[in-house]
């Protein structure tokens, strides 16, 4: 089997398949556990991905670099706090009730020291895979050893290929598996600080939704750092500008002033996407995570629903070698219809009730919040939908649609 992509989608496919004693090569393009970007990256896994991440061993060591977050809140910049949500409320349903907030890396280092004690798995770094496709009853994966565009490739073959190879998939190109989706106008800016906001706002949660027709954020709490995402609209600033020490300060200081200021950790600016591929599997090959789906973060289900492609990929996988190819089959269909239909739709509603500008809709969106939060009922409801337990297929497979 290959897998090509070391990131925690690639990552989680990679040792379900070794788990299962099958050999496994994965290419990786960079270093494999390469953090660089690590504070800009996913931070959340929410209940079911905990619970496949423990099927696999995975999830006491990520628990241990990691802070449980089991409360989160809608706010508003003039209203204060609209909602408060307690994910003890479905204990019943899951065994992970909450949300665990760690970066992605630690995820990928713990998973990559794992696969290096396994003797059948190989792992390639800095394997630059320029295309897949299928030949008979195996996949041809052509690598190069550079980035270079002229640099010789080799032909690997195997039984099945998970292409985990991140937005820009080379081969979701070669392919020729169309993307489609939108750009959103607004660049997204994340900000990383080591000041404590639960000491600056009290009452807030680890996780924080913020509403405001001029400039709504989210405001996270992680291991080390609190995160805040902000919207940079198209015309306002160029990403220069937007990045610059002092209005970096500003915005920080808009959310809770602090007279000693923000000390700023890390600060990045980029484009956020809402795709979906055409098809999510071509002959032998599979496609997984961003290769396959993009979203915007509100909501945290990115990452997420990657990794429940990387489990249901290789569940598919080891069905078909042991001869039932129900599961395969089924794959394209079950994990496209959730990113199309569930989490596109899910992270755009959060887009558009933070950012809404008309006051009586922002009354009513608030006003339903707080029915909701207060009707145990439909708070459970609600925590389903957001923590992405109503997407799994059944209790019993463990494996979310």
């Amino acid at each position: 089997m290959v897998v090509v992509g070391l990131g925690p989608v690639g990552a989680t496919a990679a040792l379900a398949l070794a788990l299962d004693g099958l050999r496994v090569t994965v290419f990786e393009a960079g270093l494999a556990g390469d953090g660089v970007l690590g504070e800009s990256r996913a931070s959340t896994f929410h209940p079911p991905t905990l619970e496949i991440l423990d099927g696999l061993d995975v999830s006491a060591p990520l628990h241990e670099v990691g802070l449980v977050s089991d409360t989160y809140q809608y706010r508003d910049r003039t209203e204060g706090l609209v909602a408060h949500f307690d994910l003890a409320e479905i204990a019943g349903d899951t065994p992970f009730p909450y949300r665990l907030q760690s970066e992605q890396q630690n995820l990928v280092r713990i998973i990559r020291d794992r696969l290096a004690e396994l003797p059948n798995v190989r792992l390639f770094e800095n394997a630059h895979v320029r295309s897949a496709a299928t030949d008979g009853e195996e996949a041809v994966v052509r690598v190069a050893g550079s980035a270079d565009p002229e640099a010789p490739e080799v032909e690997y073959r195997a039984r099945w290929a998970i292409a985990a190879d991140g937005a820009h998939s080379p081969i979701r190109h070669a392919l020729g598996i169309g993307f489609p989706g939108i750009t959103y106008p607004e660049q997204f800016l994340v900000v990383s600080t080591s000041a404590d906001f639960a000491e600056l706002i009290p009452g807030i949660a680890s996780v924080n939704y913020i509403s405001d027709p001029r400039e709504w954020l989210v405001l996270l709490r992680t291991p080390l750092h609190w995160r805040a995402l902000f919207p940079i609209p198209p015309g306002e600033q160029d990403a220069a500008d937007a990045l610059d020490p002092a209005a970096i300060q500003r915005r920080l200081q808009e959310i809770a002033p602090r007279a000693e200021g923000y000390d700023i950790v890390h600060s990045r600016i980029y484009r956020v996407h809402q795709r979906v591929a055409e098809r999510f599997r071509d002959g032998r090959v599979l496609l997984a995570g961003d290769a396959a789906h993009l979203n915007n973060p509100l909501g945290g289900m990115g990452m997420n629903s990657g990794i429940h492609d990387a489990a249901m990929a290789a569940e598919a996988i080891l069905a078909a070698e042991a001869g039932d190819t129900a599961l395969l089959d089924a794959y394209e269909e079950t994990r496209r219809s959730v990113a199309h239909d569930y989490v596109r739709v899910v992270t755009h509603e959060n887009r558009d009730m933070l950012r809404e500008e008309d006051p009586a809709e922002r009354r009513r969106r608030n006003d339903h919040l707080r029915r909701v939060s207060a009707d145990p009922r439909l708070a459970r409801e609600h925590l389903l939908r957001s923590s992405m337990l109503a997407s799994r297929v059944s209790p019993d497979a463990r494996i979310p649609a």
